[in-house]
């Protein structure tokens, strides 16, 4: 296992980082996720292997979340939790008051079996809703459960663009980490490669979540793609091409990855083994480069989610849609984009025509016809 500096602490984290909200606290998952009875073994055994970050994740089902978090719990004892740093989020949807950190943050900690946690991150800050976070006196908050010992060090999740980024790091001097989705993908988006550089100059442990934009880069790609990938030399599996762009980033400290076999465990364990920051070198990047423009040419909406179109006076997030419609194109993928739509609660139907979206748009998108094609094309209203 290799391992790098995290931000400014006095500690080194494995790049490899293991996510847990794949798993399942029952004894089986309908959808998919591993039982309760592999959890411990598969967590564990990552642990043994040199893993000492894992990310509890975020909580989109507060029922499961508990079922999840009791059985990590039962799989850090004997030792195990003396070995890693552990991560909890609390979603900034839930935060309304100075109290409301503390309450989820509390519940998170009951379901531990703990009375505190290594680092605890705001979950998914946008432009949207930090003015309204600050409004709630969420820094005072964050000083209190540090203060008191409940959380050693404070971060959060970020989905929006490179200046969002940029003013709430300026907005607070105690950040430790941010935790930002990206892939070869993502390179100018959301906070993209410029984000990745800029955080990690400032002295914030980045940690990277959905490299592999959960298991979508890993699935059989489209004839097209797979010829890129066969023209090169190199013969990764798929999972190895995009951990190690991931890992090329000097500037990304740890990559969460959501594993649910031991089969998967043990080929991240592998790569991790073997990574170096930049080690890629110019022919396997612009192979991956190729890759990623062969997968985007499958995209529908040409939306650059730059977002003037907001707010939706029915609250509808039309960039965040017709990211999701795309990527069901890209990565032929519908079951995914049904799971976030719900998750997130975008109901494109919704839509009432009053067509602000469009005159707002710099790209002059004929955005009501693209949501009702999405909506159709998914099966979400």
């Amino acid at each position: 296992m290799k391992y790098r500096k995290f931000g400014v602490l006095d500690w080194e984290s494995s790049i490899l980082g293991m996510g847990v909200s794949r798993l399942s606290g029952a004894q089986s998952d309908e959808r998919g996720a591993v039982g309760a009875p592999q959890t411990a073994r598969l967590i564990r055994h990552g642990i043994d292997q040199g893993v000492n970050y894992v990310d509890l994740g975020f909580p989109w089902d507060l029922g499961r979340h508990e079922a999840v978090i009791r059985t990590v719990r039962g799989a850090l004892e004997n030792g195990y939790r003396e070995k890693i740093r552990l991560a909890l989020t609390v979603p900034a949807a839930l935060i309304t008051s100075p109290e409301d950190l503390e309450t989820c943050l509390d519940r998170q900690l009951s379901w531990l079996g703990a009375d505190e946690v290594d680092f605890c991150l705001l979950g998914r800050l946008t432009r949207d809703n930090w003015p309204l976070l600050q409004s709630a006196g969420i820094l005072e908050s964050l000083e209190k459960v540090q203060e008191d010992g409940r959380v050693g060090a404070v971060g959060f999740s970020f989905y929006d663009q490179y200046q969002v980024l940029k003013s709430i790091v300026g907005a607070y001097d105690r950040w430790t980490l941010c935790s930002l989705q990206y892939s070869y993908m993502d390179v100018k988006h959301n906070p993209g490669t410029n984000g990745i550089r800029w955080a990690a100059e400032q002295g914030l442990a980045v940690v990277v979540t959905h490299p592999l934009k959960g298991g979508r880069l890993t699935k059989e790609p489209p004839e097209e793609v797979r010829q890129v990938w066969a023209r090169s030399p190199r013969q990764w599996s798929l999972a190895e091409w995009g951990l190690r762009f991931v890992w090329n980033e000097p500037g990304v400290a740890v990559a969460v990855c959501d594993m649910n076999s031991m089969e998967q465990l043990d080929e991240n364990l592998t790569i991790a083994d073997t990574v170096e920051p930049d080690g890629l070198s110019i022919a396997e990047q612009v192979t991956i480069s190729n890759a990623a423009d062969a997968l985007r040419k499958r995209q529908r909406v040409p939306c650059p989610s730059c977002r003037p179109c907001m707010p939706c006076p029915e609250g509808i997030d039309v960039p965040r849609f017709f990211e999701i419609y795309n990527d069901a194109l890209i990565y032929d993928d519908v079951d995914m984009a049904r799971v976030l739509c719900e998750q997130e609660q975008i109901h494109p139907g919704d839509c009432t025509e009053c067509g602000i979206c469009e005159r707002r748009c710099t790209k002059r998108l004929h955005m009501i016809d693209r949501l009702k094609e999405g909506s159709d094309y998914l099966g979400v209203r």
